[in-house]
């Protein structure tokens, strides 16, 4: 009977570390897309011309955004034995 809870008890445990870990990725994904993203958007905002530099940052970003997303999405998905 002690071995079924404490067999529990650790699968709840992961279960937990694992939701923990995703959102970190999520949010990761989140601070990608408004902060990096965002701020390679920024000459459309102050009128300036787009530079090569702007056109990486919105590409490297939303690449980072999806991927960090996909990562978080991965680390969630429950396996069926």
């Amino acid at each position: 009977m002690d071995e079924n809870l404490s067999k529990n008890k650790i699968s709840e445990r992961n279960q937990k570390r694992r939701e923990m870990l995703a959102g970190y990725f999520f949010d990761l994904s989140k601070l990608m897309c408004s902060g990096v993203v965002v701020g390679g958007l920024s000459p459309l905002f102050t009128g300036d011309e787009m530079g090569i530099f702007n056109y990486l940052c919105i590409g490297f970003g939303s690449t980072a955004t999806v991927l960090f997303a996909y990562f978080g999405n991965e680390i969630l998905k429950v396996k069926l034995k």
